[in-house]
């Protein structure tokens, strides 16, 4: 019983670089550095030098010959010399009958840790046959010195050096140099993930700011057309100069938030009104609506329906819904959109908007509002995530109902403040 807890107790010391990678760089996002390897090598190869095992007084065992071999994988030469040069004047301060054995063994296993390890990392379809033949080395080259050196020990201690001593060393070097690849391969691929969630975030936000800065964009060039015609009254054009320069404006608020990205701060919440905030967006999206044969009407009550918001992204939230409303529209004809408000048990402003248009299944309506989903060939989902995610941060709800052919309708609900 005692043989078997030194045995345990040396594996958990092989154990103990991997270990210390797993709860120091758990939460880093680089990988292991040669000096990691240097110094968890040290200390355990001390750690299993002091606490040995032993059937014999002045003979000791350890699993030496295994962290050898793992610094010279993974921290090549230098490692490999630094543990070399702890071995061999800690053994010489432990001193004892197994001194010049020790020593033996060290030059044959150590040159021969060398070879296997240049071949573990060329040689990466065989690294498991290498971890097999380093296992089964260790076991056999220290036996078979012994007889040599202490024959009258090994025949004493035939059951201890045949059975426990290569079950240490073999099953060492295998748990550890397996366990520990499987953990750099782990962080190698969580790197990659990193590396791609930052080349898709920044896909993601250009398609964003694409799609962002294309409502503005497309309101101003339907009431730039509407200029060109002389039918209109001066103060027609004056009136859609001041639409267009307005977008202008709030294209350029658009273009601030994102480059102010990496430095997000509280929301710029407000009082405001839906109702005049809604016939505003009409008036900017009309145009857009007639150049797609598309009829908008508007239905309210007149009364004042008071939120808490962003006014700017409260705009883009609506016309993102009635550009895609007119939109659904455009491809079929007497294409409409109606859009509703109105207070619903005194705590949300409802805002309905529906259209006759070419309608959703329920599988689009399942992904619905989720990114890059679009029932567009050219469109990108962005709009409808944004929204959804804002609507969600305001603490409302949005719902839908759509039928294929015959149109959809969004249900919008807002928390009215006092």
């Amino acid at each position: 019983m005692l043989y078997i807890k030194e045995v345990l107790l040396q594996l958990l010391f092989a154990l103990t670089p991997f270990v210390l990678y797993n709860i120091y760089y758990r939460d880093k996002t680089a990988n292991y550095s040669k000096r990691f390897i240097n110094i968890t090598c040290m200390i355990c190869l001390f750690m299993s030098m002091t606490f040995y095992s032993s059937v014999q007084n002045g003979i000791i065992f350890d699993i030496r010959y295994v962290i050898m071999f793992f610094g010279l994988v993974y921290g090549g030469m230098t490692t490999g010399l630094i543990l070399l040069v702890e071995f061999v004047m800690y053994r010489i301060l432990i001193g004892g009958q197994g001194l010049f054995s020790a020593m033996i063994i060290l030059v044959i296993t150590f040159n021969l840790s060398v070879l296997l390890s240049i071949l573990y990392r060329r040689r990466s379809e065989y690294r498991n046959l290498i971890t097999f033949l380093a296992g089964l080395s260790f076991s056999v080259i220290p036996i078979c010195v012994m007889l040599v050196t202490e024959h009258k020990y090994v025949v004493e201690n035939l059951t201890f050096n045949i059975l426990a001593m290569p079950i240490q060393n073999s099953l060492g070097i295998w748990l550890l140099i397996s366990l520990f690849n499987k953990a750099v391969s782990d962080k190698q691929l969580f790197q990659k993930y990193l590396q791609n969630e930052k080349v898709e975030t920044i896909a993601h936000v250009a398609a964003s700011l694409a799609h962002e800065v294309r409502n503005p964009l497309t309101a101003v060039m339907g009431f730039l057309k509407l200029i060109r015609n002389d039918s209109i009254s001066k103060e027609k054009t004056n009136y859609y100069i001041d639409i267009c320069v307005e977008e202008m404006k709030r294209t350029e608020v658009i273009l601030s938030e994102y480059l102010s990205i990496a430095k997000p701060s509280t929301p710029n919440y407000e009082q405001m009104d839906l109702v005049p905030q809604l016939n505003s967006i009409i008036d900017i999206m009309t145009p857009y609506a007639n150049m797609n044969n598309v009829a908008l009407e508007v239905h309210n009550q007149g009364q004042e329906l008071y939120i808490s918001a962003n006014p700017n992204e409260i705009k883009q939230l609506l016309i993102n819904f009635i550009k895609n409303a007119v939109e659904a529209c455009s491809y079929i004809s007497r294409g409409k959109v109606v859009i509703r408000m109105a207070p619903e048990s005194q705590l949300y402003a409802k805002i309905t908007i529906h259209d006759n248009g070419v309608g959703m299944s329920s599988e689009q309506l399942e992904r619905l509002g989720t990114i890059y989903f679009s029932t567009k060939s050219n469109g990108t989902g962005v709009g409808l995530t944004f929204s959804y995610q804002l609507i969600r941060s305001m603490n409302g709800s949005v719902h839908v109902q759509s039928t294929l052919g015959k149109g959809t309708e969004f249900v919008i609900s807002l928390p009215l403040t006092n």
